[in-house]
């Protein structure tokens, strides 16, 4: 998969709330790095974060590739307009950062992005379990 359809086959599904999809995108152990939900696979954690949300809207700002000594990584900057599953609205921009397998998978996602003007809206979602 060239790193534009995963781009955007990635936020796509992520927009529409679809786990299956958006993990398929993942290597079978892929993880993801979240500053809310902490490090967690793939598996696990879109499904605990389409439980959370009632609706998003997505805006790629840009997409950026680079690469370590063994893998590919692929950096994509976009606006996450998020409504919590209590209808507060969390919106916020964020980097994500994949690295890729040999297939083109993503062995790691690393999620950044500043919590801080949402993390109340996150918190009182959870009645403070985060």
């Amino acid at each position: 998969m060239d790193v534009d359809r995963l781009v955007h086959e990635y936020l796509a599904s992520l927009e529409i709330g679809d786990a299956k999809r958006v993990i398929a995108l993942f290597a079978p152990d892929g993880i993801v790095e979240s500053p809310l939900y902490g490090t967690m696979p793939a598996a696990e954690f879109y499904p605990a974060l389409f439980a959370d949300t009632a609706s998003s809207r997505l805006t790629l700002r840009a997409t950026m590739i680079g690469s370590t000594e063994v893998r590919t990584v692929v950096s994509f900057w976009f606006d996450f307009d998020w409504t919590l599953s209590t209808g507060e609205p969390a919106p916020f921009t964020v980097v994500d950062v994949a690295e890729l397998d040999e297939h083109g998978l993503i062995e790691r996602l690393h999620i950044v992005y500043d919590t801080f003007p949402i993390r109340d809206a996150f918190n009182n979602a959870h009645d403070g379990e985060h």
